[in-house]
């Protein structure tokens, strides 16, 4: 999602809609990645992320991060509202360029964790141990590429 949404930010979107009406329950990674698009989007003159159909759970998680002040949940003047089922018909699968390697997994999943803890001091305080080991992770692999080979 991280890469579709970046993709579709590069090319000049100013709204991006995430649909969460099959989703039943999301992780920390997945909504500091939320985050993320929102920042980047608000950046920009008129840019939004909407949250379509998130339902109570969902909603409640976002707003217990503090992420409703940066993106539109369940806007009601939305241009999608009453329309979601024609426009889901509508949708296809985007093109998956590849995998994310374990670094990249690392990097995206920190990336993730200090967008909500940039959020407010309450994040900042509950992910600070996921931030401080992913660091730490990501600190020792950059050590250990920058060696170089033991020769015989």
């Amino acid at each position: 999602m991280k890469a579709f949404g970046d993709g579709r930010i590069a090319a000049g979107e100013t709204c991006l809609v995430v649909d969460l009406g099959a989703c039943t329950g999301m992780d920390s990674t997945f909504m500091g990645t939320l985050a993320g698009m929102a920042a980047r989007l608000s950046a920009q003159e008129g840019g939004t992320l909407q949250i379509a159909e998130p339902g109570e759970r969902n909603r409640r998680s976002l707003e217990d991060l503090g992420l409703d002040f940066l993106m539109e949940i369940d806007p009601p003047s939305a241009i999608w509202r009453g329309r979601v089922d024609a426009v889901r018909s509508e949708l296809q699968t985007p093109q998956m360029i590849g995998g994310l390697g374990r670094l990249q997994r690392a990097r995206h999943v920190l990336e993730a964790h200090q967008t909500l803890s940039d959020v407010n001091s309450k994040n900042a305080r509950n992910f600070a141990g996921v931030v401080s080991v992913l660091e730490n992770e990501l600190s020792s692999e950059k050590g250990r590429l920058a060696e170089p080979p033991e020769r015989d």
